[in-house]
């Protein structure tokens, strides 16, 4: 078999893919990128046309805190824990040609969204029964109290962002 410079072009390019999708699986990056092919538009065309892309975050759901047992009640302090969910707002990129005004050259307009981060705790309970603890001098029988019942309020807390950029080329 004869060796080609298109043939050793594609092997070193089979193994940089190969290399590549080893050391990053999506689960570890946090984003999974979502290009949108616009080259046979662009071919079809005979134009450039704006490049744009995306970026889709993996949501991982974190460990509750437990139910907390507090002395003079008979039920936990959050019988219904608050699940924390991490992940991110999803992100966009695009790069847009515009004709320039003194030659034939293109310049560019991008506006990139990273994907933010985005950490939440969902709502939680925590209730009291209407009983409290044994009491040694009604015989051991609980006395009778209100009800509580209160909701822990649900979270959201991200950081979003924007660039805006113009310069030469595309």
């Amino acid at each position: 078999m004869k060796s080609t410079p298109r043939t050793l072009a594609a092997v070193v390019a089979g193994v940089a893919a190969a290399m590549g999708a080893a050391a990053a699986p999506a689960a570890a990056v946090g984003t999974v990128p979502v290009p949108v092919p616009l080259e046979a538009a662009e071919k079809n065309l005979d134009m450039e046309l704006p490049s744009l892309s995306g970026e889709i975050p993996l949501p991982r759901p974190g460990k509750p805190d437990g139910p907390q047992f507090v002395e003079g009640r008979l039920l936990p302090a959050r019988t219904i824990p608050q699940v924390p969910l991490t992940g991110g707002l999803p992100g966009a990129g695009l790069r847009a040609p515009v004709p320039h005004v003194l030659g034939d050259d293109f310049d560019h307009i991008g506006v990139g969204v990273p994907a933010a981060d985005l950490r939440t705790l969902a709502p939680g309970l925590s209730v009291d029964a209407p009983l409290t603890r044994p009491n040694p001098d009604h015989m051991g029988l609980p006395d009778t109290k209100l009800p509580q019942a209160g909701i822990l309020a649900p979270a959201l807390q991200t950081v979003p962002g924007a660039d805006l950029a113009m310069g030469p080329g595309l």
